[in-house]
């Protein structure tokens, strides 16, 4: 089993997922093309990503991304609290997705994340 730390994540609505899957890529959510590149998380970073981002959206789908598989289209760039956060510069390939997964609400309105992610982020 491959660990979930060899890994960067997104978090998009199942409807955008699914779009993706039929288009072969996507282009992230419409803050993403605002800001102009896809915002992704470390498996350190996720779950503030989704209290700061996502807190009580209901419908989300959590992407598993094999960073090796963006090329040079994917920036370690400066952000929250001076932390390196992946940026992907261009459409994310669904061949470069290599797992995802529905990211429900916990009791506690927080998002439950898979087994394998740190404590706090509901695994």
């Amino acid at each position: 089993m491959v660990s979930p730390g060899n890994f960067i994540y997104h978090m998009c609505t199942l409807t955008e997922w699914l779009a993706a899957e039929e288009e072969g890529f996507y282009n992230g959510s419409s803050q993403d093309v605002a800001d102009g590149f896809i915002h992704f998380s470390t498996l350190e970073q996720i779950a503030e990503s989704a209290a700061k981002h996502r807190t009580g959206q209901t419908g989300l789908v959590l992407l598993s991304v094999d960073p090796g598989l963006l090329g040079d289209a994917l920036k370690w760039e400066k952000s929250r609290g001076g932390a390196l956060f992946p940026h992907l510069y261009g459409p994310l390939p669904v061949a470069a997705v290599t797992d995802s997964r529905d990211l429900p609400l916990g009791e506690n309105g927080r998002h439950q994340f898979p087994e394998g992610f740190p404590e706090g982020t509901g695994g």
